[in-house]
Parts: structure tokens; C-alpha cells; sequence
């Protein structure tokens, strides 16, 4: 088959551009032109493309044995054990590897705080996206995520993200006084089944438009799921193994939640590995209750400890905040010369900036305009809310150097440049 007749086999849509090959940062095309990826693939390159030492443990250990039962022990889930519990929130001592995706993880965090509180319902956020499954996506924010689905699974509710700049309340964060958590108890009285088992957040907002929860935000959640009985699920699915310059958002917040998922970063270079780590509470979920073929993968466990080992490092995970203070840096002296940019918010290399129309409301259309034509300047950019929402999000591999982070904004000044000039 030719190239057309395999896009025409294939059921989602592709671009007729062809990529060849990765290399750190960068991802090149068949005719040799380079691309700075700033989605970091799917934003689960944390070392990019070919790490050297990931790559390296994984031939390693391809030669030994790629895959067994998970229920023997082997170096590389012991491995992999010990170093989440090392580098996690220390009351989160409990490890399950038996998932190999974030949205499994999500699905088996929930199952365990059901089983935990004896509860069902489950919060999440308006713009949140926890996950593909059914189960996920229905307790997932946004519409047009759940509209096509007829049977979708009960028992979620979702309430007002800690979004600042454009809050639900009308407030300012200056005088709320933390509205967003205060007005939880009244979904819990009057929009769930009164059996709220779980709250489950991503700390920092993937898909939704990357919202920085404002000081204070955190502490006053857990302090709300503490007096409620309910379990705090942190999705650190986007946000965990460095990207926020600590291992996890929740180390960065200050706050320890009942549970983390992770995955997506825990791979270094893209291998499928994920985890639920919990405390003591939410431990007993029985195996037979969430257990997958390919969770526990020793080709990608191996993966995961190479990068961890990397990104553990107090060096690397300084790096990482000295390379998303200089990008935010430059984007805020660039929202003061562009009409467009009207906020800009982030965290480590976690970060996104706001397009809007002149009269404040946002601007889909120009957003996913200038994510498109980012890649006639060597750009690769992701828009939020799969191109409903007007934010574009930064968020390359960790291994960023100084003179790429300036390379980046080099490249946004001259997209700028072309497309707003016109």
C-alpha cells in the first residue's frame, strides 16, 4: 500500500506529514526538517525522544525476559516498587503496577476508594479529562466528551475548576475566599447521592487549559475531603515525574492526597507504564478486582527505573524550573506586546498561555490557527480541550538546555510575528 491507501485504512484522521525519527527535543520529518516538540509526543516523552539510558535498559533487559505473570517477583517491578515509594509523599507506601495506562490508573484509584469509604460517588472538575475508558470519560468534564455515549456510568458530578482568571463565581482570588472549595459542600448536599467516596483532581489542569490552582487551594481541599470522609485522588498522570521541577505536583502543592496515578512520563521515552500509588488507607483492593495482561511489563518497568533515576536526581528536577521560569519569562514580556495573550500560567514545565478576542472572550479559532501554522517555524504545539479550548500548552521533554527554552520563544516570537501582523 502507498501512503494514501494506508491513511484511508486507518480510522482516525493523521497528517500527511511523515515523521522519521526522534532525537532529544526534536522529531524530524522524511525530508530532514527538525520540529521542537512542545507536546513531548503525548506529553509522556519526559526525556524525549531515544533517551541514551533508557534505551539502554530496555535492550538489556529485552535480552533476559520481556514479559511474565506478575505474580513472581523480578528486579525490575521490585525496582520500580522501591523507587516510586522513595520519591513519592511518604505516607504513600503502597504501589500497584498492575495498569499500563493512565486511565486504568484513574479507574483502579476509584475502585479502591469506593471499596475504602464504602462510597460511590466520585467529584472530578469541569475541564477535567481523567481518562478514555467509559467509566473515565464519564466522569470526566465537558460535554462534547460525553454527548455521543448513551449509557454512560452514574455516580460522578462535576464541579468549578480553582480557574482564576476566568472564574465560575465571578470572584477575584484576591477576596473569595477559595469559593471554588467552599461551595463543595453544597454539590455534595444537593448534586450527589450523599455516598461521595472519592475527589479526583489532576493538581494542575492537562487537557483543560493548564489552571494553576491559586495558594491555598489545596490545603483547603484536603482539609474539605478529610472533614467529609472522602478520599483526595491526585491524576498525576500529566504532572508527575518532574514536570513541575518536583517528582510529583503534590510535593510541589505542599499536599498529600490518599492516592497518585501515574504514567504517561514515567516511560522517559515513551515506554507504556503506570501506577497507582496509595496509603494505607486505600490499600486491600483485592488483584483479581483490577489486574491487567500488560500491566507489570518488564520492558517497561525497566524503562521507568532508568528514568527515575535520572529524573530523581535534585539537579535534574532544578534544571527543570530554571527552564520553565525562563520560558515564562519571555512569554509574559510577550503578552505585553501581544493583544492576544491574555494570561499566562504555569508551573516547572508545565505551562500554558491564554488566546482571547479583543473583548476578553476566547479564541478558539486563532488558537488552533496558530498551533497549526506553528509547524511552518519548526514548532510542534497542542491546543487544550482537543481544539474546543483557547490555550496553548508548552510542555517539551525535561531534558530541555537553556539555549531550547530561548530557541521555543524564538520560534512563538516569529510565529507571532507572521500571523498577527496580518
Amino acid at each position: 500500500m502507498d501512503t494514501k491507501e494506508v491513511t484511508d485504512h486507518l480510522y482516525y484522521p493523521v497528517s500527511e506529514r511523515k515523521m522519521e525519527r526522534g532525537e532529544g527535543v526534536y522529531l524530524y520529518d522524511e525530508d530532514g526538517r527538525r520540529f521542537l516538540d512542545c507536546a513531548s509526543a503525548t506529553f509522556n516523552l519526559s526525556l524525549g525522544y531515544s533517551h541514551p539510558v533508557v534505551i539502554a535498559a530496555m535492550k538489556d533487559q529485552l535480552d533476559k525476559v520481556v514479559h511474565m505473570t506478575s505474580s513472581y517477583q523480578s528486579d525490575p517491578i521490585n525496582g520500580l516498587v522501591q523507587r516510586l515509594v522513595e520519591t513519592s509523599p511518604s505516607g504513600l507506601t503502597k504501589v500497584h503496577p498492575k495498569v499500563s495506562g493512565g486511565s486504568a490508573a484513574n479507574e483502579g484509584a476509584i475502585k479502591m476508594a469506593q471499596l475504602a469509604t464504602g462510597k460511590s460517588d466520585v467529584i472530578t472538575l469541569f475541564r477535567s479529562h481523567v481518562g478514555q475508558t467509559m467509566m473515565m470519560t464519564s466522569m470526566s468534564g465537558n460535554a462534547f466528551r460525553r454527548e455521543p455515549f448513551p449509557n454512560l456510568f452514574p455516580g460522578s458530578l462535576q464541579v468549578p475548576d480553582p480557574y482564576c482568571f476566568r472564574c465560575f463565581y465571578g470572584q477575584k482570588k484576591e477576596t473569595c475566599g477559595m469559593m471554588c472549595v467552599d461551595r463543595l459542600e453544597d454539590f455534595v448536599d444537593y448534586a450527589s447521592s450523599g455516598r461521595v467516596a472519592a475527589v479526583l483532581i489532576e493538581p494542575i489542569s492537562g487537557n483543560g487549559g493548564n489552571i494553576v490552582p491559586p495558594d491555598g487551594y489545596m490545603q483547603k481541599l484536603r482539609a474539605f475531603c478529610d472533614e467529609q470522609g472522602i478520599a483526595l485522588i491526585f491524576d498525576e498522570i500529566q504532572t508527575g515525574i518532574g514536570r513541575t521541577g518536583h517528582m510529583f505536583a503534590a510535593q510541589y502543592f505542599g499536599v498529600e492526597p490518599d492516592a497518585i496515578t501515574t504514567a504517561k512520563g514515567l516511560g522517559g521515552s515513551g515506554a507504556q507504564v503506570a501506577a497507582i500509588l496509595t496509603n494505607e488507607r486505600l490499600a486491600g483492593l483485592p488483584a483479581n478486582h483490577h489486574s491487567f495482561t500488560y500491566g507489570s511489563n518488564l520492558l517497561a518497568a525497566a524503562a521507568a527505573n532508568a528514568t527515575l533515576d535520572i529524573v530523581r536526581q535534585p539537579e535534574f528536577l532544578a534544571h527543570v524550573t530554571r527552564t520553565g521560569a525562563a520560558i515564562m519569562e519571555r512569554l509574559r514580556d510577550m503578552q505585553t506586546r501581544y493583544q492576544p495573550i491574555v494570561d499566562v500560567r504555569g508551573v516547572g514545565l508545565m505551562i500554558g498561555f491564554e488566546i482571547a478576542e479583543p473583548d476578553g472572550k476566547p479564541a478558539v479559532k486563532l488558537t488552533n490557527h496558530l498551533a497549526a501554522k506553528a509547524m511552518d517555524h519548526g514548532l510542534i504545539l497542542r491546543t487544550s480541550r482537543y481544539g474546543y479550548g483557547n490555550v496553548l500548552k508548552i510542555r517539551p521533554p525535561l531534558i530541555l538546555t537553556m539555549d531550547q527554552a530561548e530557541e521555543i520563544c524564538d520560534k512563538l516570537e516569529n510565529l507571532f510575528l507572521a500571523e498577527l501582523a496580518r
